[in-house]
């Protein structure tokens, strides 16, 4: 239980680097049901997959926060138009917003092509210019 065990530890770890003026992601990712609990534990920002569209992330986080994410990392797999494509619609739904990370929804696939990867950075550099 989430709230039990894991809550109190991760709050504290996150008041502690609070106190230390250090930034801070609270990366905690593969449950969105746990959102809000996860923002409750702390963070400047907060890490969120693909199972959740980024608005509804931030309705849950609170507007305020920084969110990073939500790429499905499969999405690489499938070639160069579909990862730019998918890629658009996240950034389109984000409408260049303040606080806004983008990145995988978790860990890059060995698989992975890294001319893939390259095009989305690519992209996303000139997209939000």
């Amino acid at each position: 239980d989430y709230e039990r065990y894991i809550l109190p530890h991760m709050r504290r770890i996150f008041e502690r680097l609070r106190a230390a003026g250090v930034p801070s992601i609270n990366f905690a990712i593969g449950n969105p049901e746990l959102l809000p609990l996860i923002a409750e534990a702390g963070g400047d920002v907060i890490g969120v997959d693909w199972r959740i569209p980024l608005d509804r992330a931030w309705q849950i986080v609170g507007e305020d926060r920084g969110v990073q994410g939500n790429l499905d990392p499969a999405v690489l797999l499938a070639g160069r138009e579909p990862a730019l494509r998918h890629t658009r619609e996240i950034l389109d739904r984000v409408k260049g917003r303040p606080g806004h990370i983008f990145n995988c929804g978790h860990g890059l696939l060995p698989t992975t092509d890294p001319e893939v990867i390259r095009a989305v950075v690519d992209f996303v550099h000139e997209y939000t210019a």
